[in-house]
């Protein structure tokens, strides 16, 4: 209940406040929401499993961020922005839709 409540004030905060972000990390931010989504969808399925860690959760947030961010400046930096940016969300992407399958195989049996 807790997580949801504080989803809620988050989105309430951000579109009363309506944060700016700087034009530098802007090329970033979707990727770091993908691979926050990539994290949120694990931690889900890990819950169902029944498996869940929140010291795992949060190092895995914090790293998938992290990571996917330097992918994609790197390749800025080396001239394949573009090329990492779409590798980085295929292989997220593909994460996400596995976990979301699983989820959905334990919510519905289906």
């Amino acid at each position: 209940m807790i997580p949801a409540f504080a989803l809620a004030i988050g989105v309430a905060l951000g579109l009363l406040l309506g944060p700016q972000v700087p034009l530098v990390l802007q090329p970033y931010l979707p990727i770091a929401v993908v691979a926050a989504l990539d994290a949120a969808f694990g931690g889900i399925r890990a819950r169902l499993d029944g498996v869940f860690d929140s010291k795992v959760f949060v190092i895995s947030f914090v790293s998938n961020v992290l990571v996917a961010a330097l992918m994609v400046f790197l390749g800025d930096k080396i001239g394949v922005g573009a090329q990492l940016s779409t590798s980085v969300v295929v292989v997220l992407g593909i994460r996400i839709f596995g976990n979301a399958a699983a989820i959905r195989r334990h919510l519905f049996g289906a």
